[in-house]
């Protein structure tokens, strides 16, 4: 679990780079690198107030260890509150 102070969505990740996704830590932030189809589906999520969880790791490896989930909570005391 990494906590962070903004979350980046760049969605110029191509499909042909092996990755289903990045992550990364940039300063006090997240930057998650997407295909511009993940980014459709992720902009859909939103819109529709539904989670989504974006698959990091290379695409021929079965070993894939690191998620993004965005999660949509109703009880706000548990939220980082800055």
């Amino acid at each position: 679990v990494t906590g962070a102070s903004f979350v980046v969505f760049n969605g110029a990740l191509k499909t042909s780079s092996g990755f289903l996704a990045k992550s990364s830590i940039v300063e006090d932030g997240l930057m998650v690198q997407i295909t511009a189809e993940t980014m459709e589906n992720l902009r859909q999520a939103l819109r529709d107030k539904k989670d989504f969880k974006i698959t990091c790791g290379k695409t021929d490896t079965g070993d894939i260890k690191e998620y993004v989930d965005i999660c949509w909570v109703e009880n706000e005391e548990k939220t980082n509150k800055r």
